[in-house]
């Protein structure tokens, strides 16, 4: 497991030197998505209102931001499950031409042959640490606000050293919660041994 710090945008060698399991902060200029942005491009077929050139790091996330003296104020901030969105994942990265997506879990199986064709990763938060991470993100802009409200708008934002994020999945294909997945079935077929439990059992329904 490495260590890396990476400022945007993003290159090719940026993240084809990273292995799932690694470490990575990020610095840069990046733009948010949640469902709603994807769903007004992908689906509704609207145009998407700004170049992603030079800002090919996308964080699934719907910030808290107030407007305070006539600017805007980022309150909390957590990336969000980022498998809710893989049916425009492969999408997104092909056609928004990304680098990195940052989000909570991990995406399925297209999106990861998509980043793999493309030369894109998936990174995920190694804490919970929403407020802790303030003070690295200045907010920049934003575009759709009208369209799509506050938590669903693309907001700009410009990080510095925004971490620590772990590489989920890389751009050989590789899926580090497909490897724990893994290595869960297997602890779980011997803890069912050892205490002495049908591996055939169902779980209590109470309704």
């Amino acid at each position: 497991m490495a260590e890396y710090h990476l400022n945007g945008p993003l290159t090719d060698a940026d993240v084809e030197q990273l292995n799932v399991g690694d470490i990575v902060y990020i610095s840069g200029e990046v733009f948010t998505c949640r469902s709603r942005l994807q769903k007004y491009v992908f689906d509704e077929k609207n145009t998407l209102p700004f170049s992603t050139e030079g800002r090919n790091i996308l964080i699934h996330n719907g910030p808290i931001i107030i407007k305070e003296n006539g600017k805007w104020k980022l309150v909390s901030f957590m990336p969000t499950s980022s498998i809710r969105f893989e049916k425009w994942g492969a999408k997104s990265v092909d056609q928004w031409t990304l680098k990195m997506i940052v989000g909570k879990t991990t995406m399925g199986t297209e999106t990861a042959e998509m980043m793999k064709a493309k030369k894109c990763v998936h990174v995920s938060p190694r804490s919970v640490s929403p407020n802790l991470w303030i003070d690295s993100i200045e907010v920049q802009d934003v575009h759709l606000y009208d369209e799509l409200g506050r938590i669903e708008a693309a907001w700009f934002f410009r990080v510095k050293d925004l971490g620590p994020f772990i590489v989920d999945i890389d751009t050989k294909g590789q899926n580090l919660f497909d490897r724990m997945d893994e290595t869960i079935a297997k602890k779980k077929e011997q803890a069912l041994r050892d205490l002495g439990i049908d591996p055939d059992y169902q779980f209590t329904k109470l309704y």
